[in-house]
């Protein structure tokens, strides 16, 4: 059997939630107990921050309380990973360099969204958070929500930088993403739970995970098993998740149906999110509430 991939960010990742209080402040508490519950389920990778997190509507100092509280509750047991994501070059380079002053271990870069710049633009952006920190990076190409996709040769001049190691991928082509791996020796990461098992078989070193909100342990026995050579335990595993994968990504937004999930589940006391996010209705809550018992997640 070949050798295992290299994982510089760990295998099980979760990009969390950031918890808020009925009135729309952070919750740390329930920030670092939720890290930590995660690490115990079997994640060894959290990244802060990012989409799920709902970066675009946190601010700067709140995200780097959240590095520093969640990294004191985690006390080493997991990487702590923040998000540099911005459409503004100079805001993504201050969200960088102040996640590495607040404890952060390594950083997740996107291509900057809505603005849709040309290659150059997106590859000078996110070098420039590259170079303000001295941070391990993994970029991420999620076309969807970026509007712009990260291209082979920019991908290529970005991996020669000793610094930026892995790409998060959300574009759903796992084809490229294959020969990607092989054209830049780049560590991959499955950006899309539906695709994880696809992923990992086409030698992913992990998988950066929403869904593992709700059930961590299931994406950790799918990589031992794809470690040791058990594709079809792997796929048993896959089949399994599918309905709680559907029921997480597929009607609504990740975020959104993460914390109803961790809230059914009593791991954060409140789904409060910030607009233009708002709860879910009570019919998808109920469908989630089913799929969550059927999975004996309840």
């Amino acid at each position: 059997m070949s050798a295992l991939p290299s994982r510089s960010f760990g295998s099980v990742g979760v990009a969390m939630v950031t918890p808020f209080t009925p009135e729309g402040e952070v919750d740390v508490v329930a920030a670092q107990k939720l890290a930590v519950t995660l690490v115990e389920d079997g994640a060894d990778m959290i990244l802060l921050s990012g989409t799920t997190g709902e970066a675009p509507t946190t601010h700067l100092p709140e995200k780097q309380t959240l590095i520093r509280e969640v990294g004191d509750a985690l006390a080493g047991r997991a990487m702590l990973v923040a998000g540099a994501g911005s459409n503004d070059t100079a805001h993504a380079v201050r969200i960088g360099v102040g996640s590495q002053a607040a404890g952060a271990q390594g950083l997740l870069i996107n291509a900057p969204y809505y603005n849709r710049p040309s290659q150059e633009g997106v590859y000078r952006h996110i070098m420039s958070v590259v170079e303000a920190t001295d941070l391990p990076v993994m970029v991420y190409d999620i076309p969807g929500r970026t509007g712009v996709r990260i291209e082979d040769d920019t991908l290529a001049r970005l991996a020669e930088h000793d610094r930026v190691l892995a790409v998060k991928d959300a574009t759903g082509d796992v084809e490229q993403g294959f020969q990607r791996m092989e054209a830049t020796g780049l560590e991959y990461y499955s950006g899309d739970d539906g695709l994880n098992f696809a992923w990992l078989a086409h030698g992913a070193s992990g998988v950066v995970s929403v869904v593992g909100h709700a059930d961590a342990h299931s994406w950790r026995e799918m990589i031992t098993e794809v470690d040791a050579g058990d594709l079809a335990g792997a796929r048993a595993v896959a089949q399994r998740m599918r309905p709680l994968v559907r029921a997480i990504m597929g009607g609504g937004q990740g975020a959104v149906m993460a914390k109803e999930a961790l809230l059914l589940q009593g791991r954060i006391p409140c789904a409060e999110l910030r607009l233009p996010l708002v709860r879910a209705g009570a019919d998808q809550v109920a469908a989630l509430r089913a799929t969550l018992e059927a999975c004996g997640l309840l």
